[in-house]
């Protein structure tokens, strides 16, 4: 019998022992593995929480009375929200909401000083229900302010002693988009967004580090051709994919739960475009990083958790703190997601989503800019 065959455990930690020693010099690596749990904790311990915050809203003060000023002025000391703008008609509310603009309205009928005379003041509550979880939370905060409420002036000890004292403001709530609040639209209409970022930063990571590593990366890039023409000739097959994608889960949702798009198709098929080709750039940034196909999967990893977690198709990206919400913009997904849901579920148009359009396109510029610095030939 052979020294191999009697000596399995040695063979065994002999090679255990080269590939540690390779592992231990991939810097790289390692730096990813250890750096993905602490930006995960990071995201999850600060980032993401179902407590409404910087919640953006808007008035319709109809009746200019004291008593609805000092609701708002409430309703704004809880902290959760941001300074409310002031409007003046339902076409506005319902501009606001449709844009994403704003969570929720709240209107003040023109005799609400009569009916706090009469001791049964209401007020309506417009609510964006696209995004079902923070609608009914916010709706609840403001219920709780209202129903405590004093409606007569008092000190302030008397006025919150108890929960509901005679007087109390009743809202009237109305949720738009989602009247049902169902969790399904919110999922469904953000769906294509992560299965298109998920296959273009997965199929593109990788081709770069493929090349290199079968010995034509060199070759490729002496070709008479320019890096851009080489990274956009890469990309455009992917594109078709991408849109065929898309096509399919949007048929599908629409035929299995009857979720179509209340807006513009123009509008979907024009957004996607730059979204699409913005996270081809990425997944072809992180190919051109990454030394080996290890790498590049961790890397991709990388990108597509916080893209998930930033973007706001799982999480409200308008109730995260500032500076986290500024951090997840530079993220695709998060301005495919709001032309999405403004499409699929708020019925928007081509002027609504010129705003991503134009952010995508940036994005995508922006990559292309170091891609094309990342790719210039170092041979020898």
């Amino acid at each position: 019998m052979s020294t191999a065959h009697r000596r399995p455990w040695s063979n065994i930690l002999a090679v255990a022992y080269k590939e540690a020693t390779a592992l231990r010099h991939d810097r790289v690596f390692l730096g990813v593995v250890f750096v993905q749990p602490i930006m995960m904790m990071t995201l999850f311990g600060t980032a993401v929480s179902n407590k409404p915050q910087n919640v953006p809203w808007a008035v319709l003060d109809r009746s200019a009375d004291a008593v609805a000023r000092r609701l708002v002025a409430e309703v704004q000391a809880t902290g959760y929200f941001r300074p409310p703008r002031t409007i003046v008609s339902y076409d506005q509310a319902r501009d606001l909401l449709r844009r994403g603009q704003a969570l929720a309205v709240l209107v003040v009928p023109e005799d609400f000083g009569r009916d706090v005379e009469r001791g049964r003041p209401r007020v309506q509550l417009l609510l964006d229900g696209s995004d079902p979880l923070s609608a009914a939370r916010i709706a609840g905060y403001i219920g709780q302010i209202a129903s405590a409420f004093a409606t007569r002036d008092g000190p302030p000890a008397v006025r919150h002693a108890a929960p509901r004292l005679p007087g109390a403001i009743d809202v009237r709530q109305r949720f738009w988009f989602n009247p049902t609040l169902s969790d399904r639209k919110f999922f469904l209409s953000a769906l294509a967004g992560m299965l298109l970022t998920n296959l273009c930063l997965s199929v593109t990571a990788l081709g770069l580090v493929g090349e290199r590593e079968v010995g034509t990366y060199e070759q490729m890039l002496a070709l008479p051709t320019t890096p851009l023409e080489i990274v956009l000739g890469k990309l455009v097959p992917f594109v078709g994919v991408s849109y065929a994608l898309l096509l399919f889960t949007t048929v599908a949702a629409g035929v299995i739960f009857g979720l179509w798009p209340q807006g513009s198709w123009l509008a979907l098929l024009v957004v996607t475009l730059p979204f699409v080709l913005a996270s081809l750039a990425i997944g072809v940034f992180v190919s051109a990083v990454a030394r080996t196909s290890a790498q590049a999967v961790f890397i991709t990893v990388f990108f597509i958790m916080p893209s998930f977690v930033l973007s706001g198709v799982l999480f409200p990206y308008q109730l995260m703190p500032r500076g986290v919400r500024e951090i997840g913009a530079l993220f695709p997904l998060r301005w495919y997601q709001i032309a999405l849901r403004g499409v699929i579920e708020r019925g928007a148009g081509m002027v609504e989503v010129l705003v991503p359009v134009a952010a995508l396109a940036a994005l995508f510029a922006g990559l292309l800019l170091v891609i094309r610095w990342r790719m210039k030939p170092r041979l020898g």
